[in-house]
């Protein structure tokens, strides 16, 4: 999107700490790349090809995710969104679908510059179907017939069918069915008997009869979390609450973002499981707070008092984090007759933090225990810029 010179070349994105591929373009993939590859084993395929590697950058990726579906909420009359690259949208009352899905396409393209390939079906199943169909046949492929939707399914490879796991296949394998429509053509009790009500749900999906709708309202979050590998390993406590400090920060961030307080805030650590000359030490601990709460005050004093409680001398940490569970939303807090409460200055301190922080960039202001050099940050050496998150990254125009 903002770099079209690399259209057409090889690309390659990497994993936390620039370790692992966990994205290659086609070209890439031509060269042997796979996915997975740890990047200091295809370092020489990359210098040799001249493939260019990016690190991975969520905050970008999401903020172009929110694009994509506030441009294909104009074009739904409801829209479920499923992950960070798909969703699910009702076309209830659409009768032009040959005409109308391309136009979809063409508006998100041109408002958005993301290319997106849109499958329509009866069912969500064969509605994911469809969408990869889609990449192969101009973007958007519509199976509103009986016709085209058993011709779709003919050769389709059954283990690329939605809902089909490890489990699932294995059955399919034994029977030799290899395609789905030869799964389709299975009689309704044997989907009951082997594959309970998921299987039921999955007979009737491919036979066009909605079993799983489009949700009505987003289901409320169990938890969130904030974890981070680490450069190098952390065998000071200081150091490891310098990192504690940024991560529970970041997650009140993210609660506040939601209008969720917490209950309970899980702090843990890991060591690096692959290396079985180091100590393995992966503690865990979970704090009741008196009162729910998303302020950063409160989050930092408890995420480093319990990591200070974790840590272990001589032992070589790899990763922590901390996860917010019992969410409440704000305007539902319940107060605690025997303690008093101060959060209100607290909360209002943490608000103008976040409206600073929005307007300057992250970590402009931060809490004082996060420490200033962060030997322990990631490593994202080839990170692009936020060009929609950053006002210095913006591009511009001469």
């Amino acid at each position: 999107m903002f770099k079209p010179e690399l259209n057409g070349q090889p690309v390659v994105v990497l994993s936390n700490n620039d370790g692992c591929v966990i994205a290659r373009s086609e070209e890439a993939k031509a060269f042997g790349i796979k996915m997975g590859d740890p990047e200091f084993l295809v370092r020489d395929l990359i210098k040799t090809y001249d493939i260019k590697v990016f690190s991975s950058n969520y905050v970008l990726y999401g903020d172009m995710s929110g694009r994509v579906m506030s441009n294909l909420a104009r074009w739904f009359p409801k829209l479920d969104v499923y992950s960070i690259d798909e969703a699910f949208g009702l076309l209830d009352g659409v009768t032009n679908l040959d005409t109308y899905i391309p136009k979809v396409r063409e508006s998100v393209v041109l408002n958005t510059g993301i290319p997106v390939s849109i499958g329509v079906a009866p069912s969500k199943t064969l509605a994911k179907l469809a969408n990869k169909l889609a990449k192969k046949n101009g973007g958007t492929l519509v199976l509103d017939t009986d016709d085209k939707i058993s011709k779709a399914v003919k050769d389709y490879p059954v283990e690329d069918l939605w809902g089909v796991g490890r489990q699932y296949l294995k059955k399919f394998k034994e029977l030799n069915i290899e395609t789905v429509g030869q799964l389709r053509e299975m009689p309704e009790m044997w989907f009951k008997q082997h594959m309970t009500i998921m299987g039921q749900r999955m007979w009737n999906e491919l036979w066009g009869r909605s079993a799983i709708n489009i949700d009505d309202a987003p289901v409320t979050r169990k938890g969130v979390s904030v974890s981070r590998s680490f450069r190098n390993y952390i065998e000071d406590a200081d150091v490891l609450s310098e990192a504690l400090t940024m991560y529970a920060s970041r997650l009140g961030e993210k609660l506040r973002k939601e209008k969720l307080c917490c209950l309970y805030l899980q702090v843990f650590l890991y060591t690096n499981v692959h290396r079985e000359d180091h100590p393995q030490h992966y503690p865990s601990q979970t704090h009741k707070l008196v009162i729910a709460s998303n302020n950063t005050h409160d989050l930092v004093k408890i995420a480093t008092k319990v990591s200070r409680m974790l840590f272990k001398p001589g032992i070589k940490y790899r990763k922590a984090g901390v996860i917010a569970t019992g969410l409440i939303p704000e305007n539902e807090l319940q107060y605690n007759i025997f303690d008093e409460h101060d959060g209100g200055e607290k909360d209002g301190i943490s608000k103008a933090i976040d409206t600073i922080n929005l307007a300057y960039g992250r970590g402009t202001i931060r809490m004082a225990s996060e420490g200033y050099e962060k030997s322990w940050k990631l490593r994202h050496e080839y990170l692009s810029k936020g060009y929609t998150t950053r006002w210095n990254d913006i591009i511009k125009v001469k």
